[in-house]
């Protein structure tokens, strides 16, 4: 198994503030946001589920794991994936107990064969290529993370891969996020989060991060969240627009550029 910390990063201690703000790491989600899981809809149907129950038993992972950490508790992703496939699995069609664990495994089994999705790759070399330091954080597992990053070819890229088993708490809680940036070796105001799901950017603003939501298609960000930082539709998008700040070219708001 690879380890949640390598190299020069295992420092507790965080440097001195900055002055100004200055970005020296990206912390990056990781299911959904690196990894395309459409995949996993072709498992559901291997086992008699619709593969529109993919999206419904993700969101049910999410909110027990949630429900979880807002309890002061902590359960493995695995763990929660394989319950809420046996509950929807049965409650779709009375199917036995054992035939239900054993539906949920060949599920599960299709999480470490998922792709990244396509800008990945570019996305990580360029900001690799610009000097941040590279982590991720996930509710997931760094073991599932480590696969996925290795199929893609830029596992080396990353320093750490690291996951809420480290402080027992699922993101959004702020002790996920600041678990994250002190293995990092920084400051929250020196690290940007970067997610798909919003709900991952409002967390880790409220503690001290800078977030960028990668829209991937959808439309539409709530308004009850405190706004991103950064917006941009996938991640060399993200990476043209932070090189773009950094060298004093940026537009100000809007897609692929700072919120302020």
């Amino acid at each position: 198994m690879p380890p949640e910390q390598t190299g020069p990063l295992d420092a507790e201690a965080a440097p001195p503030p900055p002055s100004g703000y200055q970005l020296k790491a990206i912390v990056f989600d990781v299911n959904e946001t690196l990894s395309d899981m459409t995949p996993l809809r072709g498992r559901f149907e291997d086992v008699g589920a619709p593969a529109e129950l993919m999206p419904t038993w993700f969101a049910g992972v999410l909110r027990d794991g949630f429900a979880l950490a807002a309890a002061g508790a902590y359960a493995d992703f695995a763990d929660i994936a394989r319950d809420q496939l046996c509950v929807l699995l049965t409650a779709l069609d009375g199917r036995a107990q054992g035939e239900a664990a054993e539906a949920a495994r060949h599920v599960l089994e299709g999480m470490d064969e998922l792709p990244v999705h396509p800008d990945v790759a570019g996305g990580v070399h360029a900001l690799r290529g610009a000097g941040y330091r590279l982590v991720t954080m996930t509710n997931g597992s760094p073991e599932m993370t480590d696969g996925l990053l290795k199929r893609a070819g830029v596992r080396d890229q990353f320093d750490a891969l690291l996951s809420v088993s480290g402080p027992r708490c699922w993101k959004p809680a702020p002790d996920a996020y600041r678990y994250a940036v002190r293995r990092a070796g920084v400051r929250p105001g020196e690290a940007l989060l970067v997610a798909v799901h919003p709900w991952d950017v409002d967390g880790a603003q409220r503690a001290g991060l800078a977030g960028a939501w990668l829209r991937r298609g959808a439309a539409h960000y709530p308004e009850t969240m405190s706004r991103p930082k950064w917006i941009a539709e996938d991640l060399e998008e993200l990476a043209e627009a932070l090189a773009s700040r950094g060298t004093g070219t940026g537009t100000g708001a809007g897609t692929g550029t700072g919120q302020g």
